[in-house]
């Protein structure tokens, strides 16, 4: 069952890099008592994530933190080094890159996408939300390819 407006977000543990390495980080640390935007794509350093969705959020992140929001995270079923080194050659410094990199958190929130006939296996579906205190206040899927409901552009109008 995918997740819906409304819903509070499920307690997981992700990683994220630190300067020792991976770090753990809860969600609950991530999304409690916090306006955050959460957007997700199938792959780091992928075509459409990395020329468009990720820039966009990049490109937008002081316009974005200007409307309340206290973060933005840019979420992946890769692991904490491909999300580190993504963030980096991204200039992401403004957005947390956030690893599941067993995908647990997409499968609680229903998101999976099953990537296993491009040789990606299990990933996460485009998507981007606003969450307030840990509840889903916007949740905007992509129905297909491109990147249209789930851009920092349309993320802005929803703030």
């Amino acid at each position: 069952m995918t997740i819906a407006v409304g819903d509070t977000l499920p307690t997981c543990t992700l990683m994220v890099m630190g300067e020792k390495g991976p770090q753990p980080v809860s969600t609950d640390t991530l999304f409690n008592d916090k306006k955050v935007v959460l957007f997700a794509v199938p792959g780091a350093f992928t075509p459409g994530c990395s020329m468009t969705h990720l820039p966009g959020f990049v490109a937008n992140a002081d316009n974005i933190k200007a409307k309340g929001v206290d973060s933005i995270i840019c979420m992946s079923v890769n692991d904490a080094f491909v999300m580190g080194a993504w963030g980096q050659a991204q200039n992401a410094d403004e957005l947390i890159m956030l690893a599941d990199g067993n995908g647990e958190f997409t499968q609680l929130l229903g998101l999976e996408l099953d990537g296993s006939g491009f040789g990606l296996g299990q990933r996460s579906q485009r998507f981007a939300m606003i969450v307030e205190n840990g509840t889903v206040a916007h949740l905007n899927i992509e129905e297909g390819p491109g990147i249209d409901v789930s851009s920092a552009e349309t993320m802005m109008q929803l703030l």
